[in-house]
C-alpha cells in the first residue's frame, strides 16, 4: 500500500501499458510504470533520441497519428505527476509480491498489490542455414535501428519470413532511402487468401496492406522456400531460395532480416505464476487469462504478452486490464462493452493473419543437421536431434543435455524451432514436448549488481 492506496505496477510502456495507466489515472489511482526504453511508446511506437530529425510521418507512416497521440498521453501524465515512471528499468524476477528491478542506479526492489504485465512481443524466428552469421538480424532489430537511429544495417538488403511486419519493414526501409533487393515470403498466395475473410473485419488495414504490397511490386515474392544464406567472413553475400514454381534463385545482399510474425514475451508472466496453453493457431505457448486479462489473483496481462493482436488490440487490452483492476478493488470502471466488442474485431483479424501467414513448420522440421538452431550457444540441429534420441522428447530435458535455450536470449529465439525438432524426432505433437521453464533473471544483468548488495 502507498499513501495513494494500493500500489499498482505496470510493466511495459507500449500501447497496452500506456492505456492501462491512463485508465487508472482517470480513476484517481497513481500507478507505477516500469519500462526498458528511454522513452515510452514500446517497440511499435519506439521514439528516437532527442535531436533526431525524421518526423513522425516518416517514422510511423500511416500510424503516425496514433503514435503521437499515445506519446502525448503518457508525457502529459508524467508531466502532471499522476504516475511514477521508471524508464531504462528491467523487471528481472518476481517473489512474494515484489518485483526485482535493474535500474540505471543499480538493482532495486518494488513491492506491489496488483501487477499488470504488458511486456509485448518479440520476433518469432525460424533457423535458416547461415543465419548465425554477422549481418543477419531479426525484422524487429532492423526496424529498431531505423526508428531509433535512422540506420539501415546494410546497403543491399533482403528481408525474408512471413507476416505483415515483413512488408511493413520493407516499406519503411525503402522510404528511408535504403536499397531492398528482395522481400521473400514463405507464405503462398493461396495461404494468404485463405485468411482474408476474417481479416476483412478490419478492411482499412487490409487495403493498407494491399497498397504496400503493390508498391513493392516485383521485389515481393510469395510462396518461396529458403535454402541458405551464403556468407563470408564479413557476413552475408547472397541468399539462395526457390520460387513458388520451384525454380532455384539467388539474390546478392550484404544484410538479411528474418521474421515470422511475433511471439508473446511471457517470461515475466510465467515467473508470476500464470498457467499456459499451446495455441495451434499461433504455434506457441500463450498465457491463460479471462476476457479482461485476469490471469491470477492480483495479476493481469495485456497486449501482445497475452494475445498477438497488434497495437490497436494492445491499447484496448490495456484499458480492459486496468478496468479489471478497478473492479477487483471494488471500484466502478468505465463501460466495458465497447472495448470488448472492439477487441473481438481485433481477435478475428488476428485469426485471419495467423491463417494467412503460417509458421513454417515443415521448413523447420526438415532443416539439415549442420544448421545452427541455437545462435547463443552454437548448437546445431543434428546435435539437438541426437540429444532427443537418447534423452527423450521433453523440452527441458533436451535443454539440459544440449544447451538449446540456455544462452543470452533464454530460448526466446530457439524455443519454438527446438520444440518442432523435438516433436519431429519423437513423432509427437509439439505441445507434447512441453515448454521451457522460465528462469530468473529474465534479462541478463551485470554480476556487479549482485556483488554490491553482498
Amino acid at each position: 500500500m502507498t499513501a495513494h492506496g494500493p500500489r499498482i505496477v505496470i510493466v511495459g510502456a507500449g500501447p497496452a501499458g500506456i492505456r492501462a495507466a491512463e485508465t487508472l489515472v482517470a480513476a484517481g489511482i497513481r500507478p507505477t510504470v516500469i519500462d526498458e526504453g528511454m522513452k515510452a511508446g514500446g517497440q511499435i511506437y519506439r521514439r528516437p533520441p532527442d535531436g533526431f530529425e525524421r518526423p513522425p510521418k516518416k517514422l510511423y507512416g500511416t500510424e503516425a497519428g496514433k503514435a503521437v497521440a499515445l506519446h502525448d498521453v503518457f508525457d502529459r501524465m508524467v508531466a502532471t505527476g499522476t504516475l511514477d515512471y521508471l524508464p531504462r528499468s528491467s523487471a528481472l524476477l518476481i517473489s512474494a509480491g515484489c518485483l526485482h528491478l535493474l535500474t540505471p542506479d543499480g538493482r532495486s526492489e518494488l513491492s506491489y498489490d496488483r501487477l499488470i504485465v504488458a511486456t509485448g512481443a518479440t520476433d518469432r524466428l525460424a533457423p535458416v542455414p547461415g543465419w548465425q552469421s554477422p549481418g543477419v538480424f531479426s525484422l524487429g532489430a532492423t526496424q529498431i535501428a531505423l526508428k531509433a537511429q535512422g540506420v539501415a544495417m546494410g546497403s543491399n538488403i533482403v528481408l525474408a519470413g512471413s507476416g505483415p511486419l515483413l512488408t511493413l519493414v520493407a516499406m519503411q526501409l525503402i522510404k528511408a532511402g535504403a536499397r531492398v533487393a528482395a522481400v521473400l515470403d514463405t507464405s503462398s498466395l493461396r495461404d494468404q487468401m485463405s485468411g482474408l475473410p476474417r481479416m476483412m473485419s478490419r478492411p482499412g488495414l487490409v487495403l493498407r496492406g494491399f497498397a504496400m504490397r503493390a508498391t513493392l511490386g516485383r521485389l515481393y515474392h510469395s510462396g518461396v522456400s529458403l535454402q541458405n544464406i551464403v556468407t563470408d567472413a564479413r557476413g552475408p553475400v547472397a541468399i539462395r531460395w526457390t520460387d513458388e514454381k520451384g525454380a532455384a534463385r539467388e539474390t546478392e545482399c550484404d544484410m538479411v532480416g528474418l521474421g515470422w510474425h511475433l511471439r508473446a514475451e511471457t517470461q515475466l508472466a510465467g515467473l508470476a505464476g500464470c498457467a499456459f496453453y499451446y495455441s495451434e493457431r499461433w504455434a506457441q505457448w500463450l498465457p491463460r487469462a479471462d476476457e479482461l486479462g485476469r490471469a491470477a489473483d492480483g495479476l493481469y496481462l495485456a497486449g501482445d504478452a497475452l494475445k498477438i493482436l497488434g497495437a490497436d488490440g494492445a491499447e484496448i487490452a490495456g484499458r480492459l486490464a486496468a478496468k479489471a483492476c478497478l473492479i477487483d478493488m471494488g471500484l466502478r470502471p468505465p463501460d466495458l462493452k465497447a472495448d470488448l466488442s472492439a477487441l473481438k474485431r481485433c481477435e478475428r483479424f488476428a485469426q485471419g493473419l495467423a491463417k494467412s501467414f503460417p509458421w513454417p513448420r515443415a521448413m523447420v522440421r526438415n532443416l539439415p543437421d549442420d544448421t545452427v538452431v541455437c545462435r547463443c550457444e552454437g548448437v546445431t540441429v543434428g546435435e539437438l536431434r541426437e540429444t532427443v534420441s537418447y534423452g527423450g522428447g521433453e523440452a527441458n530435458r533436451a535443454k539440459s543435455l544440449s544447451r538449446v535455450g540456455m544462452g543470452r536470449c533464454q530460448g526466446r529465439y530457439c524455443q519454438l524451432s527446438g520444440a518442432e525438432l523435438i516433436a519431429a524426432q519423437e513423432n509427437i505433437d509439439v505441445c507434447g514436448a512441453g515448454r521451457l521453464r522460465e528462469q530468473a533473471p529474465v534479462r541478463p544483468l551485470p554480476i556487479g549488481a549482485w556483488i554490491r548488495d553482498a
